[in-house]
């Protein structure tokens, strides 16, 4: 659950990532064993010799995978830690760069991007106005934009995300992207875990105490039914 602003000083924190990087690693490294993901975002615009940007890049998990096959990838990422990080992770990469800067005021020339992916940080809708405005503005023509999103409508992890956000509008959210001219696509992922220790210590990271206890008291094992939403927009 990244979040996404001007910098890292006027962000929104984000709980998961910015305080606990290390784990974070660990869920990046459980999520979507499958590549349903990539698999789902290649068959609509696979990136072979494309110019990628990454939103919300974080510690640059995704960004050794879109370069093994684009011209150029692009981080974009507002917590100067964070992307401090990734640009050590990558620092054997000649055709990847990490940029500091937020969403709504990418440092990205317009009309330069023909793949542009957010993980986990467009969660809410209303208030991602500027980051879409942007999102226009430095994609080419043909290029694809997308934004991997929970759906809090299904799922084992859904049901969790709803009790710990019972305000949370599914439809509201889909309805805010969709008279966007984004289209969306239901899609069923996993976390699998190589310990149980490394579900919990997630777990933990993304809810409150209170309910990540109640959670690890009713689940048991490694592994986690996961329903997202890919939203896609063409430009």
């Amino acid at each position: 659950m990244a979040a996404i602003a001007t910098c890292a000083d006027e962000a929104i924190p984000s709980p998961n990532i910015w305080r606990f990087p290390d784990v974070y690693e660990l869920e990046n490294l459980a999520a979507d064993p499958g590549g349903v993901i990539e698999h789902t975002m290649r068959e609509i615009r696979a990136w072979t010799g494309a110019a990628v940007l990454d939103i919300g890049c974080g510690a640059g998990f995704h960004l050794a995978r879109f370069a093994a096959d684009a011209r150029s990838v692009i981080g974009v990422e507002p917590h100067r830690g964070l992307a401090a990080r990734s640009r050590r992770r990558v620092r054997n990469l000649r055709n990847v760069s990490v940029l500091t800067g937020s969403a709504q005021r990418l440092p990205i020339p317009d009309r330069s991007i023909d793949v542009a992916h957010a993980r986990w940080a467009y969660f809410f809708g209303p208030g991602c106005e500027a980051g879409l405005s942007e999102l226009a503005r430095v994609m080419r023509r043909g290029g694809v934009a997308f934004v991997i999103d929970n759906d809090a409508t299904r799922s084992t992890f859904g049901r969790w995300f709803q009790r710990a956000l019972p305000t949370y509008d599914q439809e509201q959210v889909d309805a805010f992207f969709a008279r966007r001219g984004w289209e969306a696509l239901r899609r069923e992922i996993s976390w699998q875990f190589e310990s149980r220790r490394d579900l919990e210590a997630v777990v933990r990271i993304e809810f409150a105490l209170e309910q990540a206890e109640q959670i690890l008291d009713e689940h048991q094992g490694t592994y986690v039914d996961y329903a997202i939403t890919i939203r896609v927009r063409r430009y």
